[in-house]
């Protein structure tokens, strides 16, 4: 589902990341972890297809991202990316269902309310549809995102620090939500964190059949 060889990436004018190679199975987990500034969120923007490596080879959901123009990336992130940033950008003029409305619009997905329903039956924030962004409490708030997300039941979903600054409970209702929710629509999951918490979060034998793979980034500068 996400493999990659001798990837890499160079920042104009700043450093040159190198990545581990990975082989991820579809439905598996991947804990992608390391302190801040290790590149881990450079790696997910990789993934996304949103930038594009400078070395080495990337293939997700089937896809060799190399071999995409970038309308056709679009597309097909749209498809096939649920990407849940650190910082959700909801935004505050609409309310929760035209948020999730917007989203399909970006991606240039049909208008299905009755799917916008359904997501957020899925992540219990139906009864929240009709609220602005400011109303919501901060757990709303990361559950509304997670709806908008994989409102298009994509293949792969991205989880950007879901913990950060949220207390044990908290962080453990997120783990066990993106867990939950990647379980049910059989997506690889990925969670990129620094937090050391979340590693105990995730329990032994996850989703059974394909595992759960860590991948711990040491930055390096060349």
């Amino acid at each position: 589902m996400i493999q990659t060889l001798q990837l890499g990436y160079h920042y104009p004018n700043g450093p040159r990341l190198e990545f581990p190679d990975v082989d991820v199975a579809q439905g598996a987990v991947l804990l992608l972890s390391g302190p801040s500034g290790c590149g881990k969120s450079t790696w997910l923007a990789l993934v996304a297809g949103l930038v594009a490596p400078t070395s080495g080879s990337l293939t997700v959901a089937r896809q060799a991202l190399a071999a995409l123009k970038p309308v056709a990336a679009d597309a097909w992130r749209a498809r096939a990316i649920g990407f849940l940033p650190q910082k959700l950008h909801l935004s505050a003029a609409l309310t929760v269902a035209q948020n999730l409305a917007m989203a399909q619009w970006a991606s240039g997905q049909p208008q299905d309310p009755a799917r916008i329903d359904a997501a957020l039956i899925a992540l219990g924030v139906q009864d929240l549809a009709q609220r602005k962004p400011a109303q919501l409490s901060g757990g709303q708030a990361q559950r509304v995102a997670l709806a908008r997300a994989v409102l298009a039941q994509p293949r792969v979903i991205l989880a950007d620090e879901p913990t950060a600054s949220l207390d044990d409970e908290a962080a453990a209702d997120a783990v066990g939500l993106l867990l939950a929710t990647a379980r049910t629509q059989g997506a690889t999951l990925v969670i990129a964190t620094h937090d050391a918490r979340v590693a105990a979060l995730i329990p032994p034998g996850t989703d059974g059949q394909n595992g759960f793979q860590s991948l711990k980034l040491l930055r390096k500068q060349l």
